[in-house]
C-alpha cells in the first residue's frame, strides 16, 4: 500500500469514525494509473451494508461531468460543433426566440433557459418527453451568451436531447457505448440506473442543516424561480427509486473510481483509452464565461461543460483544474497540470465541500 494510499485511507476512516461522514469513497489517478482507491463507513446504515469499491453514489450534479463528456466525444466525431445552433439539430427548440442558442451556450451555462416550470413535479423529472416540451415552450431569462447562470436541471435535458437528436439514442446509452464501456466502468456510472441494479447503491442521508438561513433569503431570488423547492437536492429526491432508474443528466449515479477514471480519460490514455484528443480538451477547458451567476449569485467560471478551479479553490487559483461538485459535498475533477484525476463520492449530503477540500490537499501534497 502506497503512502499516500494510507494517508487518504486514514483520513476517510477518521470521518467516517467522528460521525462527520456515513460512507465514502475517494479515487486518485495520475498520468492515466489509478493511485488511491480508497472506501469507509457504510452504504446502507439500516442494513449496515459497507461501502465497497463499487458502489455506485447518486452525486447529483457531479455527472454533467459525464454529460459534457458525451458532447465533447459527439463534437469529435464531427455530429455537431460547438457553434451549431441548437435548433439546426432539434428545430422544435427554436420557439420564443430560442433560434440563437448555440452548444457552445448550452455547455457553458450561458444559453439563458435555466429554469423548469414551477409546477413541475420530481415525477416530470423523471419524463424525459415532459422536460424536452418544457424548453420548447421556454422563454428566455436573457439574450443568450449575454450572461452566465447555472443551469441547474435545464442543462442536462439541454445536452441529453442534443445527443438524441444527432445519434437517435437516449444519452445513458451513448454514455455507456462509448464512455464507460470502453473504458469498463458501464457498471459503475449511470444516468439512468436499471432497477435490478438499485440494491447496490449507496442510500442517501441528510446532514443537519440551519434552515433559517433561507428564511432570510428574498422570496424573488432569482434561485427560487427556476425551480420548485421540491426539486432542490435531498436525500428523499436522491433515495427515489424512479429518479435513480431515470435519465437525469443533470446529476449521476457512479462510484469514485469510475468517474475519476473518466476525467483521467480526457486527460490522456487509460488502459489504451483516451476520450478526446488533447487539442479538445484544452478548448473544452478554456474560460468560456465567469462572473456573478445570474441563477444563484456566487463568482462562477465554467469551460464547456466543466467548472473551472476546485471545489475547494477559485478558478483563479487553480486555473488548469476543471470539473464539476455535487450537491451534498461530492466532486470529481482533473488537472492538466499535473496529469491527476479525483473524485470523492459519499452518502451523507453535507452542506459544504470540506471532505473534498481535506483529500484534494492531502493528493496535492502526496
Amino acid at each position: 500500500m502506497s503512502d499516500l494510499q494510507q494517508q487518504v485511507q486514514a483520513a476517510a476512516d477518521k470521518l467516517v469514525e467522528s460521525g462527520e461522514e456515513r460512507g465514502l469513497q475517494v479515487a486518485v489517478y495520475r498520468d492515466g494509473v489509478q493511485i488511491v482507491d480508497v472506501v469507509a463507513g457504510v452504504a446502507d446504515p439500516e442494513t449496515g451494508r459497507p461501502v465497497t469499491h463499487d458502489t455506485p453514489f447518486y452525486n447529483f450534479s457531479i455527472g454533467k461531468g459525464a454529460t459534457a463528456t458525451v458532447a465533447h466525444v459527439l463534437a469529435e466525431r464531427g455530429l455537431f460543433g460547438y457553434d451549431t445552433p441548437v435548433a439546426e439539430l432539434w428545430p422544435e427548440f427554436a420557439r420564443h426566440g430560442k433560434q440563437g442558442i448555440t452548444v457552445r451556450h448550452v455547455l457553458s451555462h450561458t444559453a439563458g433557459v435555466p429554469g423548469v416550470p414551477l409546477d413541475t413535479t420530481p415525477e416530470d423529472v423523471c419524463t424525459w418527453e415532459k422536460m424536452t416540451a418544457a424548453l420548447e415552450d421556454a422563454e428566455l431569462w436573457w439574450e443568450p451568451g449575454t450572461k452566465m447562470g447555472y443551469h441547474a436541471l435545464t442543462f442536462g435535458f439541454l445536452v441529453g436531447e442534443i445527443v438524441r437528436r444527432v445519434t437517435g439514442k437516449p444519452i445513458s446509452q451513448v454514455l455507456r457505448e462509448d464512455v464507460t464501456g470502453p473504458l469498463g466502468v458501464a457498471d459503475e456510472l449511470y444516468f439512468g440506473m436499471p432497477d435490478k441494479e438499485h440494491h447496490r447503491l449507496a442510500r442517501l442521508e441528510d446532514a443537519p442543516m440551519d434552515m433559517s438561513a433561507f428564511g432570510e433569503m428574498p422570496a424573488d431570488l432569482p434561485m427560487f424561480k427556476a425551480a420548485p423547492m421540491t426539486l432542490m437536492p435531498n436525500a428523499d429526491l436522491g433515495n427515489r427509486p424512479d429518479y435513480l432508474a431515470a435519465d437525469i443528466p443533470a446529476g449521476g449515479k457512479t462510484s469514485a473510481r469510475a468517474i475519476a477514471r473518466m476525467y483521467a480519460a480526457l486527460l490522456g490514455e487509460v488502459d489504451g483509452v483516451r476520450l478526446i484528443s488533447p487539442e479538445r480538451l484544452r478548448e473544452a477547458t478554456t474560460v468560456v464565461s465567469d462572473g456573478i451567476d445570474e441563477v444563484f449569485g456566487m463568482p462562477t467560471t465554467w469551460g464547456l461543460g466543466y467548472g473551472i478551479g476546485g471545489p475547494a479553490s477559485t478558478a483563479e487559483q487553480s486555473p488548469t483544474v476543471f470539473g464539476m461538485s455535487g450537491a451534498g459535498g461530492s466532486a470529481a475533477w482533473a488537472d492538466t497540470a499535473t496529469g491527476t484525476a479525483f473524485a470523492i463520492t459519499k452518502n451523507r449530503l453535507t452542506h459544504d465541500f470540506a471532505a473534498a477540500g481535506l483529500f484534494a490537499g492531502i493528493v496535492s501534497r502526496g
